[in-house]
């Protein structure tokens, strides 16, 4: 019965929560088209100064663009193309912007997905480590080290680690997913591998330090409960009462804001790949601005968006379904 009752609260939530999404999207592809159309940015003078188009072809691509047509109007037929998930064509790469999103986004989820978990590992267990030794040198050292890390931007850390590791030492390519001349069929997986390690280990260590100054502080909270300070007149040891009680009691909160970062691992995402030239969603973003690809560059708006919400989402859910005070509050 309780299953069924959580299944359906479940469920009641989920749907909440794709008629907010529905909203959100829809929101937020119109203001960006509105964005668009008010900006600096030409898609049909970049074509023409690009491909030195004719007259008759510029005409056409006009009509395509509906330069003449009223902005209302235009933000109408965006949508209504938009419900039937037509996204146009890119003009870079002159094929369909679903298309153009699925490939690059796969290979910046790969990208996205390993160094989130290793900066949520990582950083947690920093987090552990010097909440648990809280006024000792190693907690100053990683105090010292996270602050540094939050005041560095993300490109900075990424063309350092690219100098030593690439340029210098030479151990690492400095940039691609595939070698140069080689079609993407033909890279083996160790090929693939050792060009993931630099950027996905730049945005990881990028995510660390939030997670771990915020397992710190909650753990050093902890440490001054009643509870903690009973166990310990108790004669319990210091790290086995941490190991015990001290992670289940921050683990939830460290993972939930985890998911919430989804919105900076996004944006690191496209400074990182743009830096060491992996051809994923971000330098995709980059190249859509640059080159005035408005159908991909309001496309990847969409994803970036849907990216972030689940994110949230999940951490929502995190909350409400897997916290058992979170739970008790619901059941009164």
């Amino acid at each position: 019965m309780v299953i069924i009752i959580n299944s359906q609260k479940l469920a009641k939530f989920l749907g909440y929560k794709a008629v907010r999404l529905f909203i959100l999207l829809v929101a937020v592809a119109a203001v960006s088209f509105i964005m668009v159309e008010i900006s600096p940015i030409n898609p049909v003078k970049s074509y023409a100064a690009e491909m030195g188009a004719s007259a008759q072809q510029i005409a056409a691509l006009s009509a395509y663009w509906q330069v003449d047509v009223p902005l209302g109007e235009k933000v109408v037929s965006w949508l209504a193309d938009l419900l039937q998930l037509n996204l146009g064509i890119s003009l870079i790469y002159r094929i369909p912007v679903v298309n153009v999103i699925i490939q690059k986004f796969t290979a910046s989820l790969v990208l996205m997905i390993t160094s989130w978990i290793i900066s949520g590992v990582v950083g947690f267990g920093l987090g552990i480590i010097a909440g648990g030794t809280r006024g000792s040198w190693i907690d100053k050292a990683i105090k010292t080290y996270c602050y540094i890390l939050q005041c560095a931007p993300s490109f900075w850390i990424g063309l350092i680690i690219m100098l030593i590791f690439s340029v210098y030492l030479g151990w690492f390519p400095v940039g691609l997913a595939v070698p140069v001349g080689t079609m993407a069929s033909d890279v083996t997986f160790w090929d693939w591998l050792i060009r993931l390690i630099l950027p996905a280990f730049t945005l990881s260590i990028v995510g660390i330090a939030s997670i771990a100054l915020y397992t710190r502080d909650r753990l050093v909270n902890i440490l001054n409960s009643d509870y903690f300070i009973f166990a310990r007149a108790r004669g319990e040891n210091h790290w086995s009462i941490i190991i015990r009680h001290g992670i289940r009691n921050v683990l939830l909160p460290a993972i939930t804001l985890q998911f919430m970062s989804f919105s900076e691992l996004f944006g690191g995402a496209v400074l990182v790949e743009q830096i060491f030239s992996y051809p994923g969603i971000g330098q995709a973003t980059v190249a859509a601005g640059l080159r005035s690809d408005v159908p991909l560059l309001l496309g990847i708006v969409l994803i970036s968006t849907i990216f972030v919400f689940c994110g949230n989402t999940i951490a929502d859910i995190l909350y409400k379904y897997v916290d058992p005070r979170m739970k008790g509050d619901e059941n009164e």
